[in-house]
């Protein structure tokens, strides 16, 4: 099995089998996001606990890419600390910035590195995108990190 086809078959994964889609009993900050080109949307809820941990939820709909992208978001950042989360966050859309371009870092991206192949195609990288620049607007909204708000494009 070539590299390829395992990341494909990691995103066919968390869109079949979501992680963290629920929404949160207690959040902080929340945002809804839609990537009017397409139709995908997804709302992204987060909060803080007292050790400073981040918690996440979500719900949307849309096309495999979205939907993949916000399960491996809110798997690998749920129970981070803020600043570690924000770390995950900006290495992911550095990633989707690169064209393809970027080794990406299994240490800091996990399952996050699935979405290299998406990278290089600029259509789909707003897909891939929209969880993660809710997960900073519903930060930013609640008051929780995200030193780098001019980031989302």
């Amino acid at each position: 099995m070539n590299v390829e086809s395992l990341y494909q078959e990691i995103i066919l994964d968390h869109y079949k089998n979501p992680r963290g889609k629920h929404p949160l009993a207690e959040a902080e900050g929340e945002s809804y996001q839609v990537n009017p080109t397409c139709g995908d949307e997804v709302t992204v809820q987060v909060a803080r606990d007292r050790d400073g941990h981040l918690h996440v939820g979500y719900e949307g709909q849309g096309c495999s890419i979205s939907q993949a992208s916000a399960s491996v978001m809110a798997e690998m950042v749920e129970g981070m600390d803020v600043s570690t989360a924000d770390a995950v966050r900006h290495a992911f859309v550095e990633l989707m910035h690169s064209k393809g371009a970027v080794e990406p870092d299994e240490e800091v991206l996990g399952d996050g590195v699935a979405f290299v192949g998406v990278a290089k195609y600029p259509a789909r990288i707003k897909c891939a995108l929209l969880p993660w620049m809710a997960l900073q607007d519903a930060q930013v909204k609640a008051g929780i990190g995200t030193e780098d708000q001019g980031e989302a494009r």
